[in-house]
């Protein structure tokens, strides 16, 4: 049934035809015809499915970062999610999670198109892990005046700025992410930021994949004294992936369904997050999908004998008498 909401717009399905809305736009397309799935295709939407569930997470995990994302950040990190998993090293299709990915493509991954981080700050960066996993970056100079572009509508007399790098720790084979570390550099209008180095002293374990993100949070001072009130909105709120590395020694893929209890995990509650992940659930239920449709498909026709056909219905019949479809 389709509805027509405060806005005028109409919404849901009526017969063959569904309305929905995407970005202020009323859309009416007709209803998906269905397709008989193979193997593959059955493989490919698992894979795709895994995709989705994991860009979700790793959206969740850095929310604090970019703060604001914009609309097409959901199907933008799916995609790249799945084009990593698509390229990896190792696994089958449907039977590989970001684990087996290349994480390159993952580098320079935008939360907000509006305001990319590659556009609005032109500070260079260089990330760097050691032979016992910590993450190093080294930042490029900066001249605040030419190298930031400010929002709309704001002079930089009275603006400070905040880069904030912050280390995420992934194992989605055991579903949970772990907040490492945090680092700001902040700095002021009219300022010349010299070349550095940011040093993470978290080592990470061994079966986690790291993310790095790198963002740009934006102060306004107001006020006779001055307080520093933060202007990161949908419009403007930089942050993307700089670094991601995988895990050295991934975990064994999960024979069933994963116990959430703070016991199960190896370090100690705080910022551990259990992940509302469904991949494992996915991989772990692909046989089965897979068996059902070969059941399925396996359910063939039987030939037909026409001569005994004609003779079982020619007997206890009169040509030309009408039947009711009651009787």
């Amino acid at each position: 049934m389709a509805t027509i909401d405060n806005k005028g717009r109409v919404r849901g399905t009526a017969g063959s035809v569904v309305y929905r809305t995407y970005r202020d736009k009323n859309i009416i397309q007709g209803k998906p015809a269905k397709f008989k799935q193979t193997q593959e295709s059955i493989k490919t939407s698992t894979e795709f499915g895994l995709s989705s569930s994991t860009a979700a997470i790793i959206r969740q995990a850095f929310e604090p970062a970019y703060l604001h994302r914009d609309g097409t950040a959901v199907s933008r990190s799916t995609q790249l999610v799945y084009r990593s998993i698509r390229n990896g090293f190792s696994g089958s299709v449907g039977e590989r999670d970001l684990h087996d990915a290349d994480l390159s493509h993952l580098n320079g991954m935008e939360f907000n198109a509006d305001s990319k981080l590659s556009e609005v700050l032109q500070m260079s960066h260089q990330v760097e892990q050691d032979s016992e996993g910590r993450v190093r970056v080294k930042l490029g100079s900066l001249n605040t005046q030419s190298g930031i572009k400010r929002p709309k509508g704001l002079s930089a007399g009275k603006l400070k700025y905040r880069v904030r790098l912050m280390l995420v720790a992934f194992n989605f084979r055991e579903e949970y992410y772990e907040h490492l570390e945090v680092k700001d550099v902040d700095f002021g209008s009219y300022e010349t930021v010299d070349e550095q180095a940011v040093c993470f002293d978290s080592i990470p374990s061994p079966s986690g994949i790291l993310m790095l993100s790198m963002s740009l949070l934006v102060y306004n001072a107001i006020g006779l004294d001055e307080e520093a009130i933060l202007i990161n909105s949908k419009e403007f709120s930089p942050c993307a992936i700089i670094g991601a590395f995988q895990s050295t020694t991934a975990s064994d893929r999960p024979k069933a369904a994963v116990n959430q209890c703070a016991a199960n995990y190896p370090v100690e509650q705080g910022n551990l997050h259990h992940m509302v992940y469904v991949g494992n659930l996915l991989m772990l239920g692909l046989g089965l999908r897979i068996d059902l449709h070969g059941s399925t498909a396996s359910k063939t026709a039987q030939k037909v004998n026409l001569t005994a056909r004609l003779n079982e219905t020619s007997s206890g019949i009169t040509l030309g008498q009408r039947v009711s479809f009651k009787k």
